[in-house]
């Protein structure tokens, strides 16, 4: 009996500092990121804009549907992430909860791969793209389907987005 009192109250303790040591993403943190309107095949979206490491990691992770809701004027959300050069990591799923679609997006605007990505999917190797990028956009899941975005299409990144590009 004494053996799996100290047994549960051990475990309750380890679940505490890992509960405070490893906090997750705080969902309310799109607030504080800057965003950029962004018009894709005639559709408005209004992006958040990651281009700090730390916002990068997080992305959106454990973002709600409800989040990322269309705005009352029909503006769709996604986040714009923004490299200092080109790269070309894998994005993955991990801790994300809703399904959301990706493009790889060039230094010029083209459009270099797009996927559909699963909720959750916690593969290293997660969705590559097909040539290095400066960009990438993720919005609600199958969405880019939809509007018909394909590799080699050309998106106009705002100006704003485009200062120390090179």
């Amino acid at each position: 009996m004494k053996r799996t009192f100290l047994y549960v109250l051990a475990t309750a303790a380890g679940t505490a500092l890992s509960t405070i040591t490893c906090t997750p993403p705080d969902p309310s943190r799109l607030d504080e990121l800057s965003t950029v309107d962004l018009t894709i095949k005639d559709q408005p979206f209004r992006l958040w804009v990651a281009d700090s490491f730390s916002e990068q990691n997080d992305g959106l992770k454990k973002i709600t549907a409800e989040q990322m809701a269309p705005l009352r004027d029909g503006t769709e959300r996604g986040m714009l992430f923004v490299f200092d050069h080109s790269v070309r990591t894998s994005f993955w799923m991990k801790d994300t909860i809703i399904p959301l679609d990706i493009a790889y997006i060039a230094n010029d605007g083209t459009v270099v791969s797009v996927y559909s990505m699963v909720p959750l999917d916690d593969r290293h190797n997660g969705y590559p793209p097909s040539a290095p990028y400066r960009y990438a956009i993720e919005v609600l899941g199958n969405r880019f389907n939809e509007l018909g975005l394909r590799p080699g299409d050309v998106l106009a990144i705002p100006a704003t987005v485009l200062k120390g590009a090179g």
